[in-house]
């Protein structure tokens, strides 16, 4: 017999399976020693009073044992005598778009501009230890994207735009923890994550689909208004997913050097804001001794309005590091990541404020991507013209001071000291500044000089979106062409990106389908 509670527990409880059934057997009156197994469906924390409580739901099995049902498996067949589809990047779009398309009977060619997962990580090493950024291969650039080695974050509230439970079991089928299905803010972790992609690659080459890693996409082929194929070290033929991530700006250079239609789009700029996750969790959990044995690292979210704009924490990484995410010389871009065990001494996030394009000066359809050049090469200067990221202590910052001395940091390459308050363009400075008062109202001992501020934050998303049609998801004038996730502007995380990474895959096979009949 099975039964389903949804039942509220202090931490210690929801720590094991073992407190688990001797609180649902007082509870429901059972016998602890039938209850064979409880699986927690959902969980989430609430932290909201000073008695921390677990909300679960659970299903418990009296005299049975559950079934091998964790996840919902997928079947992945023989693809490799089917009409094949080029999908040009290997993050979180391209690749399950790739799974998708075999899922439907199509043969998926993936283009990588960068390395493998695991090659990846000599190149992330060399940043910090020669100040050197590989143009190919880095924290944007490479198998999994930008997501592979930031953290791995699974919550979305795109809720309506495709299956998200789906996503979560394609990664559990691959070798995520069942555990992301349950959590209110599910995550991977950055040291768990590359295996799973690995799986991911390696499902679509035993399928027969191909991955072709530093194979960078230098043009479309067209016939007429369809797109037939894309060139790289040679032709690739097919419909393409254009699933780049958001910081292929050769792709945006070329596509508005050919007249394919982009526009502009809003970003949001800002900060790396990193405290002492003690600190955080003090502060999260109204209490001195912090998380305790039994929680984790606490997480926050801040978001509120100055001079009309949003001022909002993004990406938060309890128990995490700050990492150099720019992806060319002259740069300098950070960003979050946490691994499984969300256990460093520190805790980040972005705290960014929204830049709309008309925030912008000019009217070209780059400037948006051009602002974030100039901050990030401008701050390339702060730093020494290394990858040292200026950086001030968070309430020197908010009241016009220099930081004489910066506290202890994630930050790899290092921290130089720097008047960020002076240079930062004041619409993205002084939004800051008053957010962050805010914020320091609305959680005691948030704004802290303990808190240190690390230049800059610029790629929360793409610059630039390649125009669609909303039914068929295709190019609005070049047919064949799918503009895919968050490179083309419409997706913003991982668990978004491979939903529409879906959606572009099954409106590929209409397309084909179409297609071939109309022959």
């Amino acid at each position: 017999m099975t039964s389903e509670y949804q039942i509220r527990v202090l931490p210690q409880v929801a720590a094991n399976e073992q407190n688990l059934k001797a609180w649902l057997a007082d509870e429901y009156g059972f016998d602890v020693r039938t209850c064979l197994a409880v699986r927690i469906l959902k969980r989430s924390i609430d932290a909201r009073q000073r008695t921390i409580f677990v909300n679960l739901k659970v299903r418990v099995y009296i005299n049975e044992q559950p079934a091998d049902d964790a996840y919902q498996h997928v079947e992945y067949g023989d693809v490799s005598d089917r009409p094949q589809v080029i999908v040009v990047g290997a993050g979180p779009g391209g690749l399950f778009a790739a799974l998708r398309l075999i899922e439907l009977g199509l043969r998926p060619v993936v283009l990588e501009r960068g390395k493998n997962v695991h090659d990846r990580k000599r190149d992330l090493a060399e940043i910090s230890r020669t100040q050197q950024v590989d143009a190919e291969s880095n924290y944007c650039f490479g198998e999994g994207g930008a997501g592979a080695y930031s953290d791995g974050k699974l919550y979305t509230r795109s809720k309506k735009r495709g299956n998200i439970d789906k996503i979560l079991n394609v990664f559990c089928q691959h070798g995520a923890s069942t555990a992301i299905l349950a959590d209110a803010h599910p995550h991977i972790g950055t040291d768990r994550l590359p295996k799973v992609i690995e799986n991911m690659r390696n499902t679509i080459i035993r399928c027969g689909g191909e991955v072709h890693f530093q194979t960078k996409m230098t043009g479309l082929i067209l016939d007429g208004d369809r797109v037939i194929g894309c060139m790289a070290d040679k032709e690739y033929r097919g419909p393409v997913i254009l699933a780049t991530g958001h910081s292929a700006r050769d792709v945006y250079r070329y596509l508005a050097d050919a007249k394919i239609e982009i526009e502009a789009k809003g970003i949001a700029v800002g900060v790396r804001l990193e405290h002492p996750s003690q600190l955080i969790d003090q502060i999260q959990y109204h209490s001195r001794q912090g998380r305790g044995k039994y929680l984790p690292a606490a997480e926050y979210s801040f978001v509120t309005q100055v001079d009309g704009r949003g001022v909002y924490s993004f990406c938060m990484c309890p128990g995490g590091f700050v990492i150099p995410a720019a992806t060319d010389k002259e740069q300098i871009v950070v960003n979050g990541m946490s691994p499984a065990n969300r256990g460093t001494a520190w805790s980040n996030s972005g705290m960014v404020v929204e830049t709309r394009p008309e925030d912008v000066e000019g009217d070209d359809v780059l400037r948006v991507m051009r602002f974030q050049e100039q901050l990030e090469r401008m701050c390339w200067q702060q730093g020494n013209m290394k990858q040292t990221a200026p950086s001030q202590r968070m309430a020197d910052f908010v009241n016009n001071r220099l930081s004489y001395d910066l506290p202890k940091s994630s930050y790899a390459p290092g921290l130089i000291s720097s008047p960020l308050h002076f240079w930062l363009p004041p619409m993205i400075g002084h939004r800051l500044q008053e957010g962050f008062k805010t914020f320091g109202r609305q959680a005691h001992g948030f704004l802290t000089n303990e808190a240190v501020l690390i230049a800059v934050e610029t790629r929360t998303s793409s610059p630039v979106r390649i125009l669609r049609d909303a039914t068929t998801l295709q190019h609005v004038r070049l047919r064949g062409l799918f503009p895919c996730g968050e490179g083309a502007g419409y997706a913003g995380g991982i668990v978004s990106a491979g939903v529409d990474g879906e959606r572009c895959a099954e409106m590929c096979a209409a397309y084909l389908s179409t297609s071939t009949k109309s022959e």
